[in-house]
Parts: structure tokens; sequence; C-alpha cells
């Protein structure tokens, strides 16, 4: 199921399904642990002696945000029960406390009786072996605790603060269900403690005078100590936690809007697409500066393994998303991260934890006997080109100066010394992490690192360096303009694998990460083969059905749709592949007119949001619904890219035509 409103702080993530179930809980980590193992965390209504678990049919469902903000605005509707509730969900802007206020409406007109039940299934630190859950006397609140993690969930309405019910036992043992089931006739079994594979229901009482509402404000709060959720609890209680929610709508508001970039040339439906891309992209970035890939825990359901993991390749270009809208503190914690776990020998391994520590891999050091390199090179090179890109708009000399030799003159040597007896990088797995080789889009992001580096090193004094690395960037380009071309096609290759009298094979499979030769590299974007190459695979790739939308390349198994219709579908639509198509259009876009075509790509994003404006990684080329991952963080960074590109192309274009100077848009050089 794929994953919606996600609601977090850089420390506390809580993510929702398409039922409004929280189905995942990461703290302290954005991505780890995950407290829930996926499991669902139920919520409940009981109204005059009938029961609902949201996930019942009877149930209407309206998940957004309120705008511009990490707070949402759901609205839930049940006409057997004649009840509507709209619940405002939301993690403090500082603390790591999820709040979620609910106010219940009757629609029958007259008074009632009605209790809200939370079901909390945690699985402390990833596994459910160990975990306690307790009534505490102290705070009237239910305590989950386990190695060094302590939970508290309590409550308050208008007139008092503490839960009114309570439900503690086993799940998932001996054929417990767990107490979930102990909601469904209005009243909890008040049992205190238990230990090993436990769950617990809390409940709460409302009247609700006829044709009136009233509400109850729920929270779930983390530490590392009892002492720490006590105080946590004590502070909510003084405070108010509809005040702390105010505080926390505010925050977001502030935050989305700081740079006061103007966005009145865009259609509405852009416009808030573009800010709920940087707040979405928000939630899944960790304090520790860890740029997560996805926090979609049913994603391991087909490998046993999940996206909650930082990429530096995703990385790279979700911190540029972040350059290009101002969010200086937020890139630069990217930085530190990277420096803290590159390899001694200047490269990045596959992927990390959000701690730092490496996490799990599919690429093999040996291959055929012989040993090699687990990498993907693209990702090292993009982390020096993203840099310098923040480099170029902050200028900030002291903090560069800290990551000098970590991020750009220790992999800038790596990436020379790499090199083939062509120029070109030696092989590597694809962006796509599926095969191996020398790709287009890991030569392009190469070129872009080395004219990277060489910048770098003439601004900070090193001609020498600045001119080796020059030089291996102009050789690698005239390299890959004589190795990769296929002129029958009119493309060029996706990759090319080195043969034992050494020339290449190529790979004329059409790829859309190929965009990377203008992005990335910095080539002309109207560079004849460039623009042939391009041209042609939006042909290839543009999935021809209702839904539209460019697919990866000719071909793509990752969760593909069973069809017989390659050349009309050739994989599934993705959003980064169709907007890397409306980069082109907007970097040789000429007239405003030109612009069209790119905004028509732009608008196909907004039609494949969800209600929320989450944005899935792939989606259904015929039915159009989301697959695999949502949200995906590097979706919502894509967005923020190209809205970013066309605004400036926009400007530009409309003070050329008056003759007047044109500032450049925030952050594009």
């Amino acid at each position: 199921m794929p994953r919606d409103i996600p609601v977090g702080n850089g420390s506390l993530l809580i993510t929702f399904d398409d039922l409004y179930r929280v189905r995942d809980i990461y703290y302290p980590c954005v991505g780890q642990p995950n407290h829930t193992q996926g499991n669902i965390q139920r919520f409940g209504v009981w109204a005059d002696g009938e029961f609902a678990w949201i996930e019942d049919d009877g149930w209407t469902r309206e998940k957004r945000y309120k705008p511009d903000t990490l707070v949402t605005e759901v609205r839930l509707v049940h006409e057997r029960l004649g009840l509507e509730i709209t619940c405002n969900d939301a993690v403090d802007q500082t603390e790591p406390v999820y709040f979620r206020r609910s106010v219940v409406r009757d629609l029958l007109g007259r008074d009632r009786d009605v209790r809200l039940f939370f079901h909390y299934d945690l699985s402390i630190g990833g596994n459910p072996v160990g975990d306690t859950a307790n009534y505490d006397p102290n705070t009237n609140g239910v305590v989950f605790y386990k190695d060094g993690f302590y939970f508290i969930v309590n409550a308050c309405d208008q007139h008092k603060c503490g839960i009114d019910h309570w439900a503690i036992g086993t799940k998932r043992i001996g054929g417990a269900e767990g107490t979930w089931r102990d909601a469904e006739d209005g009243h909890l079994g008040r049992n205190t403690i238990a230990q090993g594979s436990v769950d617990a229901t809390i409940g709460f009482n409302l009247h609700i005078p006829a044709n009136g509402e009233t509400h109850v404000t729920n929270w779930f709060a983390c530490g590392r100590s009892y002492e720490q959720i006590e105080r946590l609890n004590q502070r909510i209680w003084e405070t108010g936690a509809d005040r702390m929610i105010f505080q926390t709508e505010a925050y977001w508001r502030i935050w989305a809007h700081k740079e006061g970039i103007d966005t009145s040339s865009l259609p509405e439906s852009v416009a808030d697409m573009y800010y709920r891309s940087a707040l979405i992209l928000r939630t899944q970035v960790d304090n520790g500066g860890a740029i997560i890939a996805a926090n979609d825990s049913d994603i391991a359901q087909f490998g046993g393994d999940h996206y909650s993991y930082c990429w530096p390749r995703d990385g790279a270009l979700c911190a540029y998303a972040l350059i290009l809208t101002g969010q200086s503190e937020l890139s630069r914690r990217f930085f530190r991260f990277c420096a803290g776990v590159i390899e001694k020998q200047g490269y990045f391994l596959h992927k990390y934890n959000p701690s730092g520590s490496l996490a799990s891999s599919w690429h093999p050091w040996t291959l055929d006997g012989q040993k090699i390199l687990p990498i993907q090179q693209d990702e090292t090179s993009l982390v020096i080109w993203a840099l310098r890109k923040h480099f170029e708009t902050y200028r900030d000399v002291e903090f560069i100066k800290s990551v000098y030799d970590e991020l750009i003159v220790r992999p800038a040597d790596w990436i020379v010394e790499y090199r083939d007896a062509n120029g070109l990088p030696k092989q590597s797995w694809d962006l796509w992490e599926e095969r191996r080789g020398v790709h287009t889009f890991t030569v392009a992001s190469t070129i872009g690192a080395l004219k990277a580096a060489a910048a770098f090193c003439h601004d900070f004094g090193e001609p020498d360096r600045s001119a080796t690395y020059t030089e291996a960037a102009e050789r690698m380009t005239l390299s890959f303009q004589r190795h990769f071309w296929h002129e029958p096609s009119q493309r060029f290759a996706r990759r090319v694998v080195p043969q034992e009298d050494g020339s290449y094979r190529l790979d004329m499979v059409a790829d859309a990460s190929n965009f990377a030769l203008f992005a990335i590299a910095g080539l002309d974007p109207n560079d004849p083969k460039i623009d042939a190459d391009l041209t042609n695979i939006r042909k290839v790739l543009s999935v021809q059905t209702e839904i539209g939308g460019v697919a990866r390349y000719q071909n793509d198994y990752y969760h593909q749709i069973e069809s017989k219709e390659i050349d009309l579908v050739p994989g599934n639509p993705w959003v980064i592949c169709t907007l890397w198509q409306a980069q082109h259009i907007i970097a040789k876009a000429t007239t405003r007119a030109d612009l069209t075509p790119a905004m028509d790509l732009i608008n196909w994003c907004c039609y494949r949001q969800m209600d929320s404006g989450v944005l899935a990684e792939q989606f259904d080329p015929y039915s159009g619904e989301p697959i695999s991952v949502s949200p995906l963080t590097w979706s919502h960074a894509t967005v923020m890219i190209v809205v970013s590109e066309y605004l400036n192309k926009l400007q530009a274009l409309t003070h050329a035509g008056t003759g007047t100077p044109h500032p450049s848009f925030f952050g594009v050089k």
C-alpha cells in the first residue's frame, strides 16, 4: 500500500497508508529503526453501541494537508454512525512527539455517546521480542519500553488530561490477535502490564451535543529514558497540545516560504505541488544529514528489503533541490554526512543507514573470479557536483574548507585514477543498479564532477590540480562522443561494455537517464547529437496510453505491468523520467511558447499526485495507480528542480524580451 500524508521533524517520522492507518514509526532517525515493522496501528470509533474501524467500508476519507504545512487535515465521514471526524496530525516542530487532534461532529441531530480507540502494535527497535507495555499512574497514560527506547501515549480534551480506557496484552502469540479486538464492544479490560510480544489499545469518552462537536488530542511521545518522556508529557500538559500543533503549523508555513520565491506565473496546482514537494521531501531528511530514498515498509514484501537508506546519488540530487529552494542548512548537513561515510580511498559504497553505518547491498566484491569495486561511480561524482552547486549559491567558504579534502580532492583524485586507457570511467553499476558497464549517466555525472572539482581548486589556489581535473573532463567528453554515438540510431548508447580487443560493445536500449549529458555534464542541450538523442528517447519511451508519462528504458522489468505492447508501453511511467524530458525542453527554450510542452509534462505530475500531494515512484500505465514506494523522495526533489528551472528560464525570456537585465531565480546559476 502506498504511504500518504507523512509527518515528521527529522528525528520522528510517522507514515500512514491509504486507509489512514499509521504504519511506520521511525525514531530517532528518519528511516531507522522502524518501531512498528510496518504493522497496522488501528483507529476505531464506537458510537451508541455500534463500532467501526477506520478501514471499514462505511467510511469516506479525504486525506490532505493544511496549505503549505506538515499538519494534516483529514476528513472522515460515516453515514451509518452519523459522525464526521476531522483530524489534524502533526509531529512537533522540535520535540519527538506525534499529535492527533480529533474533532467529532454529530450528523444525526441528537446527543451522542462516542468513544475513540487507538491501537498501538509496536515492535520496539524493529522486533517484537521483549517489549513491555504498562499503565503509568504518574501520567495516566500507557508507557512502552525496551532497550533504551521509551514511548508514552496520552491525551487531553477540553476538560481533563489522561486516558479513559486501556487494554494491554499479547499479540500474535497463542492465537491472540491483539487488544484491538477488546475495543469492539466499547469497553477495555484495563490490564495494567504485559511483556514479550505486546500491544495496547487506549480509549477516550466523548459527549457530542446534538448537531454539535467536541474534540480530543492524543499524542505519542518518544525518548531514550522514562524521565525524558515524563518531562515531555508534562510539557505538553503545561503548554497545551493544541497550542503546540498551532505553533508547528506556523513553523512549516515560514519554512516553506522563507525565500519569498515568486510562483505567481505558475498554475495554482503547480505552485501547490512545488511547495508540497518541498515539505514532503523534508519529512524524508534525517537531522543527522542522511536523505532517505523512501520510507514505505510495504516494499519489503517484494524483496525482503526496503528503501529506508541514503543513496549518495539520490541524496545529492535531493540536496540540489534543497539548494535551489534556499534550505542551506539541510544541504550542509547532507554534505557533512557524506564526509563522514566516504571511503578513505575517495569513493562511496552502495548505500548507508541514516546512522551512517554501511547498509545492505547486492553489489558483489568479486565477479567471474576477479576482484571488483562494488560501486556506482555516479554516486561519488554527483556529491562533488552538488557540493559545487551549493557553493555557487551560498559562497560559504568556511564550510567548504571543512570538507575540502574529503569531498573534493580525495574523490576527484580517485576519479582521475579510476579511468581506462581512453579516459572513460572504468566499469561500475548503473544508476538503476541492474547492469555493469560504462554508462552514459555515469560518464555525464563524472564530467560534471571533474568540472566542479576543477572550479573548486581554482578558487582555493590549486591551479595544478584544477588543470588536471579540467584535462580529465575534456578528454572524457571527447572519448564519450567518439565511443558512445551510434549514427544509424541517432542516439548515444546508454552504456558501453569493454571488449578484450580494446573496443566497446554498445548497448543501444533507450534510457531516460541520458538527460544528464546537459543537466549534469553541462554539455550544450542544443548540440545536434544531444538534441537528437534526447528527442528520440522521448519518442521511444513515451507511454502511449491515456495515462502517458515517460518510462525509464525500453522493456523495463521492474514492477512491470504485463503487456505485449512494448512499443506502446515501454515501461511504467516514472515522475523523474517524465520531468527529465521537461528539463531538456526548458534548457532549449528560446521563447515563452517553447516552454509549453515542458509545462504539460509538469502538469502530468500534478495529475498523478494523491489528493495530499504525495508522489509515488512510478505508476500503472493503464490505470494510473501508484506502484512501488510512495512518497519517493527523488520524485519530489525532481519536481522542485524542474519547477525552479522553469521559473528561471521564464524570467530570463521575459526580461530578454524587454531588453532589461534579469536576476537569476534563487540558487540557479
